[in-house]
Parts: C-alpha cells; sequence; structure tokens
C-alpha cells in the first residue's frame, strides 16, 4: 500500500512542481498494520503524509497551550518569505513579498495564505480538501490505475480510499494523514482528530505515531528470531474487542515490559508468562490509577527514536488519570479487568 501511494504522490510532485501548494514527502505507513500487531476488525491502513512547506513560505509550529503535553490545539502558522535572491538566479516564482498583487495574479497562483489557509493558519480540513480533489484528478494517470478501482470515503481531516483489486475484487481501506514535523524529530503535528470531540480545522494535534513504529521496528531489530511480543499484543487488541479498555493501553504496557525484560525472553516456551507480565502490569497499573505514556520523560526509550527535547524533560504523563478523578469509571475498569 506505501508503493501505491508513493506513486500517487510521485504524479502530485510533478503536478504541483513550482507551486505555491505544500510539497508532499514519501508516505509513512503508521498505526498497528505496520507495526506488526494489527487487530482482526482494524482494516484500515493509515498512512501519514509529511508536508512541506512551497518554496516561499515559512512554517511557525505552535504548540498549543503553555506547559500542555501532548498539545491538541497546535497549529501551524504560515508565513511569507522573501525569494528575491533566488528570482535573481532564475526561480521560476515571483517573491510574494515584493511584487505588487496585480503582478502576482497576473503571473502566478495565490500563495499557500489564500488558498489552504484559515487566516494565517494552516487548515487541515482545506488541505485534506485539496488533496482529495487532487486525489480524483490524477488517478487515472497512474500506474495503480490499471489494477485498482478508486472510490473516495466520506472525510473531512484525511483523505480515505476504498481500492479494489480488477482482477480479484479485493478491497483495500487506506487513510491518508497529514503531518508537520516537530524539529527533527519523529513527533508530527498531524490532521488527526482528538479524542476531546470537535477539533478546529487549524488545529494540528501532536501525533507518536511516527515515533511509535519507530520504537516497534527497533524491537524487531533486537528480539532474536521468533519472539512473540507482537503475538502477545495482538492476542490482547483482539480480546479486548467489546471491553472498556483501550488497545493503546494495552499496547503501552506490552511497550514498557519490554523495556524492562530482556529480548531474550519473549520466545514461544515464555508466551504464557508474558501474558501474565502484561496482566499484572496493567492490574499495578489500575490499582495506582497511574499508566504513564511511553515517550514522555521515558529515559528507557531507545535513541533510535528521536524525540523533541521538551519530550524528553517532561514529566510523565498519566493515561489513567481519569480513573483519579472519577471513582466509578475506576470501578468499572476493576471489573472489566476482572472479566478479562
Amino acid at each position: 500500500v506505501e508503493h501505491v501511494m508513493n506513486g500517487l504522490l510521485q504524479v502530485f510532485t510533478t503536478l504541483c512542481s513550482g507551486s505555491s501548494f505544500p510539497v508532499l514527502q514519501p508516505v509513512i505507513g503508521v498505526g498497528s498494520a505496520f507495526e506488526g500487531w494489527s487487530p482482526l476488525d482494524d482494516a484500515v491502513s493509515h498512512l501519514l503524509v509529511p508536508v512541506q512547506a512551497p518554496h516561499g513560505h515559512l512554517f511557525h509550529l505552535e504548540l498549543g497551550s503553555d506547559g500542555e503535553v501532548l498539545a491538541r490545539n497546535s497549529r501551524i502558522r504560515v508565513e511569507l518569505q522573501c525569494t528575491c535572491t533566488s528570482e535573481q538566479q532564475g526561480a521560476e516564482l515571483l517573491c510574494f513579498l515584493h511584487h505588487s498583487e496585480e503582478e502576482l495574479s497576473r503571473n502566478q497562483d495565490p500563495s499557500l495564505l489564500d488558498t489552504l489557509c484559515t487566516g494565517s493558519y494552516l487548515d487541515a480540513q482545506k488541505t485534506a480538501s485539496w488533496f482529495r480533489e487532487l486525489v480524483v484528478a490524477v488517478w487515472a494517470a497512474t500506474p495503480q490505475a490499471h489494477g485498482h478501482r478508486l472510490r473516495l470515503l466520506p472525510s473531512s481531516r484525511s483523505c480515505k480510499l476504498q481500492l479494489t483489486d480488477i482482477s480479484s475484487g479485493e478491497k483495500l481501506l487506506v487513510e491518508l494523514l497529514f503531518g508537520v514535523r516537530q524539529e527533527d524529530s519523529d513527533i508530527f503535528l498531524s490532521s488527526h482528530n482528538t479524542d476531546a470531540g470537535f477539533t478546529a480545522s487549524t488545529a494540528w494535534p501532536q501525533s507518536c505515531a511516527v515515533a511509535e513504529k519507530k520504537f516497534f521496528q527497533y524491537v524487531a531489530r533486537n528480539v532474536p528470531e521468533g519472539s512473540t511480543h507482537l503475538n502477545c499484543l495482538g492476542l490482547f487488541a483482539h480480546i479486548l474487542v467489546g471491553i472498556g479498555f483501550s488497545t493503546y493501553a494495552i499496547k503501552t504496557v506490552v511497550m514498557h515490559l519490554l523495556t524492562t525484560i530482556p529480548v531474550w525472553s519473549w520466545s514461544e516456551m515464555d508466551f504464557l508468562c508474558r501474558l501474565d507480565d502484561i496482566l499484572r502490569y496493567l492490574h499495578c497499573c489500575l490499582q495506582e490509577k497511574r499508566l504513564t505514556h511511553f515517550l514522555l520523560g521515558n529515559e528507557t526509550v531507545p535513541e533510535e527514536v528521536v524525540l523533541p527535547q521538551a519530550f524528553q524533560t517532561a514529566s510523565p504523563l498519566n493515561l489513567f488519570q481519569h480513573l483519579e478523578r472519577e471513582p466509578a469509571a475506576h470501578s468499572q475498569a476493576l471489573e472489566e479487568f476482572r472479566q478479562l
């Protein structure tokens, strides 16, 4: 699926070359399917499309409220940049800052501020809408169109596609999200929706999806052949269907255990012991009403996973803090654990 989508992006790159639309980078597969433990009910392949500012523009990342970790209301401010020097060296685009509006409107397309922004901020909904329109326009020109039928599915902040193999009839569901890299790290400001319900069109929540995928890639390179850590995670993800625990909570537990239990202790003969370790760890977290986010303030994160300095120095974030505030939710969680 990454190969198919990158073929599509290559056509985009050719079409939008020299324009003032965002520069799209090769997709990054994220989520359970690309980490190797996809639950049976998750049939969607999630892909992140890294976005860079076009020529003559700068992205400034504004990371939510002061002191907020995993900011949900981060924004991407777009600023015009002087390109007169490039213009003198033969660049085709005129400088948006130092040419008249009349000259600009006569000779080139509008700036990104006038197309995909609301005010001075990059708009996730407008970006997704622009991308979906391009998909429809260029799909027939891609090599993949000869073997697949394309259908767009409803979405507001992403591009959801259904690809049907013409020969076999097999269907593939794909969701493409857009993201701007924070510093030079594996953390992105992403167009995904937050769990809080309404997400403003100019909000770009921080996403750890790429960093978490890189952690599982690091583990895969270091565990012996036949390691069952992904089997453990996949089994629990399947069992949790219909139970109140999120798969992300179990994934967080497993990530913590992968940095505390030696890699050679995840063999097939240790499978039941590791399942028991996961249950015991989860039970302890429920009793203490505390499960810390794996990537924040955690010195055991391998250096291959590149994190912003703020993540490295942050205080641990409690993913179970709602259990501290709501006694009824805590009682329900303990009951669901007994069912588990």
